[in-house]
């Protein structure tokens, strides 16, 4: 993934306008415009669908009870097709034309670092990024409020867990990008922890289902699991390739392909995948949030009853909160302010670390298996 060049960040500072003559955008009497972008087509467009409609179900029920102090919550969303260049360009629409007073929700790894720079330029705050990256926690953005948890602690979780189960030989599928690359340094930091043999490693290109001779390599390796760091379509283009080859060994992927359509596309594949989540099962009735959010459920039967779903409703709190907490007379530094204090705030059994020197948000992570049927074991 090549990275913006100084001229197309200097023009970017311009066209974000900054030092615009209207300090607050997207506030009005009645409204608040927030924005986003991500990628509705792409490899990662279900999971981006089920998140979206989660955090819009939190925002409609904020917006029938009055909104905040009299304000309604627009969401604005545009699809940047999970490719960077359409996020740099789509994050110029929502600024400069939909007037957004806040971003939120983006999607991905390199799609997120590459509107870094000009967010924090422009002093425009970004909620909730659904990317476990370390770029987006350090060095620590000022502008930037993260939400779920890290890719490299899932990833020391799974081999944990592995390693734990005697399993040492490893192997990995893992995209071609930023992404991939920051959940290989997680894996190369477990491998020396637990002092592993170093694994197999198979690339593929990112925003592509191009997997087949990473099964080859894998398959022709003989691992004893497989941890698999690849968004949905290609995941479950690898997992069924794999399986049809003769391929056995025990398979663990992240959090990010964790949507009830991915899984039950898997069909009779899914039975015993690992994958990590850094949420809680949306179904548990021990949890406060998941409760709250099952019980928001019921009045839109439509809606899945998934982990990205519950991930954008959880979202949408934070930002509502945040947004409260902000007053009658919102500025962006109010709302930064106003996240920052929101250290040890409790969404629900789960407490997030925000303050003036953290945007870290949560720090839950917990390994399940899937089913039979496609939903989750434990």
């Amino acid at each position: 993934m090549k990275k913006l060049s100084l001229a197309v960040s200097i023009s970017l500072f311009g066209l974000f306008g900054i030092g615009s003559a209207n300090a607050e955008p997207g506030v009005t009497s009645n409204t608040i415009v927030i924005g986003q972008s991500a990628g509705f087509t792409g490899t990662a467009a279900e999971e981006v669908k089920q998140a979206t409609a989660g955090a819009q179900l939190y925002f409609d029920i904020v917006n029938k009870q009055g909104g905040v102090f009299g304000r309604k919550i627009v969401l604005e969303s545009l699809d940047d097709g999970f490719e960077p260049k359409r996020t740099v360009e789509n994050t110029r629409k929502l600024l400069n034309e939909k007037n957004a007073f806040a971003l939120f929700l983006y999607r991905g790894t390199p799609t997120t670092e590459s509107i870094l720079g000009a967010i924090n330029d422009a002093k425009v705050p970004l909620i909730a990024p659904v990317s476990g990256a370390t770029s987006l926690h350090e060095p620590m953005q000022r502008y930037l409020f993260n939400v779920r948890s890290k890719y490299r602690d899932e990833v020391g979780t799974a081999i944990e867990q592995l390693s734990g189960m005697g399993l040492q030989r490893y192997a990995v599928l893992v995209s071609n990008d930023s992404f991939g690359n920051d959940a290989l340094e997680g894996l190369k930091q477990a491998i020396k922890k637990y002092k592993l043999p170093e694994p197999v490693i198979a690339n593929y290109e990112r925003n592509t289902v191009a997997v087949e001779g990473a099964v080859k390599k894998i398959f022709d390796a003989k691992p004893q699991a497989v941890l698999l760091i690849c968004t949905a379509k290609p995941c479950a283009a690898f997992i069924k390739e794999y399986r049809l080859a003769g391929g056995q060994q025990q398979l663990i992927a992240l959090s990010n392909v964790s949507s009830q359509v991915f899984l039950q596309g898997l069909g009779k594949d899914a039975r015993g995948l690992g994958m990590t989540q850094v949420f809680p099962n949306p179904r548990s009735s021990s949890t406060q949030i998941s409760k709250e959010f099952m019980t928001a459920l019921k009045t839109r039967s439509e809606l899945s009853d998934s982990y990205p779903t519950l991930e954008g409703f959880i979202s949408a709190k934070v930002l509502v909160e945040g947004l409260r907490r902000a007053g009658n007379k919102p500025t962006r530094e109010s709302l930064v302010s106003s996240l920052e204090s929101m250290g040890g705030y409790d969404l629900g059994g789960m407490l997030l670390k925000y303050g003036p020197g953290s945007r870290d948000g949560l720090s839950f992570i917990e390994l399940t298996v899937i089913g039979k049927d496609g939903y989750v074991l434990r």
